[in-house]
Parts: C-alpha cells; sequence; structure tokens
C-alpha cells in the first residue's frame, strides 16, 4: 500500500541552492561525527587511530549510508530540506525508490572511492620502485581526470540544475522535492545585521591601533589625580621621591625625565619604548632625557 501510494507522487524540481545545502550538510555531518568519534580516544595514545583512519571513515560513512540512501533514500542533508533521491532512469514521471544496485553502486562510489584515494596514497608514498611508481602516477591522473569530470559536472549543473554530483550522473539518480514546495520567504533581517556588525568590526579593527591607550590611560589618571606643585625644600623632594609615579611603590633605580617626579627606571623606560611620546601622568611634561636621581635618599625614611 505504501509503494504504491509513493509510486503515485508527483517529481517537483528541486533549487539548485537546495541541492547544494544539502551537500553542505552532508559534509558537516561527516565532520561531526568523526569529531565525537575521535574525541573518545582522547585518553589513549597519540597516533593510535593513524594507521586505520581511513579505514574508521569507510565504516562510519557505512554506517550513515545504511541509515539514509539505503532505508530512506535520501541524505541526511536532503531530509532537513524535504529532499529524496528519485531514480530517473526509469521511464515514467512519477516517483521512483532508487534500485538496489543504485543504492550499491552509490556506496561503492562515494564511500569506496574516498577510501580507495586515501589508502592507495599511504600504500605509494614510501614506495621507491619503479612499478609502484607507475601506479601511484596513474592513480593521480585518473583522480585528476575525475576532478576535472566532476567540474565540468559542476557546471553543467549550475545550467540546468540537475546532478549536483557526477555520482548522481553516472548512476541516473536525481534530487527531488518530497512535499510539493510553497513561495520560499526571503528575510533580510538577520543579513542587514550581520553586515551592520561586520562593518562596525571593520571600523574598530582599523581605529583601536590609532589610539594610544596608554597615553589615554596616563591622561585620565592625571586629571583624576591632580598634583599640586612642589616646593623647593629637600623635605618636599625626599617625600616625592619615595614612590614611583607610574607604579606608586618604591622607586627601584630611581630615574627623573627633566620634571619633579621620580619613576622606577624598568617602568619608565618600558612606558617610552611603547609610547616615544610619553609624558609625565602626573604633570603631563614630556620626556626630555632620562637621567639618574642623584639626591641620595636613605631607606630608613621609608618607616618614617
Amino acid at each position: 500500500m505504501a509503494s504504491s501510494i509513493g509510486n503515485e507522487k508527483s517529481v517537483n524540481p528541486v533549487l539548485r541552492i537546495s541541492q547544494l545545502d544539502a551537500l553542505e550538510l552532508n559534509k558537516a555531518l561527516e565532520q561531526l561525527v568523526w569529531s565525537q568519534f575521535t574525541n573518545c580516544f582522547h585518553g589513549f595514545k597519540p597516533g593510535v587511530l593513524a594507521h586505520f583512519e581511513p579505514e574508521v571513515k569507510a565504516f562510519l560513512c557505512l554506517i550513515l549510508w545504511k541509515f539514509t540512501i539505503y532505508s530512506k533514500n535520501a541524505t541526511v542533508g536532503q531530509a532537513i530540506l524535504n529532499i529524496q533521491y528519485k531514480n530517473n532512469l526509469s521511464q515514467t514521471e512519477k516517483y521512483q525508490p532508487l534500485s538496489k544496485h543504485q543504492k550499491l553502486w552509490y556506496l561503492i562510489f562515494t564511500v569506496g572511492g574516498r577510501w580507495l584515494e586515501e589508502r592507495c596514497y599511504d600504500l605509494f608514498s614510501n614506495c621507491q620502485q619503479q612499478s609502484f611508481c607507475k601506479i601511484k602516477s596513474y592513480i593521480s591522473f585518473g583522480s585528476g581526470l575525475l576532478k576535472l569530470c566532476g567540474l565540468l559536472n559542476f557546471m553543467i549543473f549550475l545550467q540546468k540544475g540537475t546532478f549536483a554530483t557526477l555520482t548522481e550522473r553516472i548512476l541516473g539518480i536525481r534530487s527531488v522535492f518530497c512535499k510539493p514546495q510553497s513561495v520560499r520567504q526571503v528575510g533580510f533581517e538577520y543579513m542587514n545585521r550581520e553586515l551592520l556588525w561586520h562593518g562596525f568590526a571593520e571600523f574598530l579593527i582599523y581605529l583601536l591601533p590609532l589610539i594610544n591607550v596608554q597615553k589615554l590611560k596616563l591622561k585620565i589618571s592625571s586629571w583624576c589625580l591632580p598634583i599640586a606643585g612642589l616646593s623647593n625644600s629637600e623635605n618636599t623632594l625626599a617625600a616625592h621621591c619615595r614612590e614611583c609615579s607610574l607604579c606608586g611603590e618604591w622607586p627601584t633605580m630611581p630615574h627623573t625625565i627633566g620634571c619633579p617626579h621620580v619613576f622606577c627606571y624598568y617602568c619608565i623606560k618600558s612606558n617610552f619604548l611603547f609610547d616615544m611620546y610619553f609624558t609625565c601622568p602626573k604633570c603631563g611634561s614630556e620626556m626630555h632625557s632620562l637621567q639618574p636621581l642623584k639626591y641620595k635618599i636613605e631607606m630608613t625614611e621609608l618607616h618614617v
């Protein structure tokens, strides 16, 4: 009963963008399954799957084929987009499911071809004999020829809108909609928002390197913590020499830049290397010369 109903379904052609989206979803699913599988071996010795990687990938793809193409006549990406494969070799225009031979050859072309390419590359990569080199060159030539045919098939697909892959064209399987499609509603709100944020991010990437953050921070700190003018007495000078104007700690190897304030040598040197137009954060004086402090301060004054 179900087969008779399926045979009575009409064929609805699939949009090109829907077929390409289905292919991308299939690739994303394979990568997701492979990443989840490799996460199970994080606790093992590194490289434990390296020698059997082509076989493991082929086995996982075999499982996906069993529960998608073999049982539902559609890949996971096609099922999400309401698409399935039709046997295009049948004479009738009604929907015809894939035959067992088409499903089997689909497995051989997709999974078996990928496994053969990866395994042959590993087998002949280290062989230096002349016969193996010829076989390797033949395999490389065949692989390049198939990729060229795939490119030509893709150009024809863009023109006619059928058979997105070379495997589909060879086997005579065509993508059709499971149910009639309604008019596709396209909203541009999300795209406009993404374009706006993308432009804003590019503007920030261009603007931020032009801003001297260190100089701006020191300027703001000088405004928030204004310092009154210093007296000329030795006691006032000694009091201000107890604190580095940058780090606020007891100055290590105290130096001056031509103003009454004192800095640690490493603090002032690193800031000057970062900003050649460095100014004092306390009084805003420019750095004319870096000189060691000649006034001697006894360490006992720290406890006064």
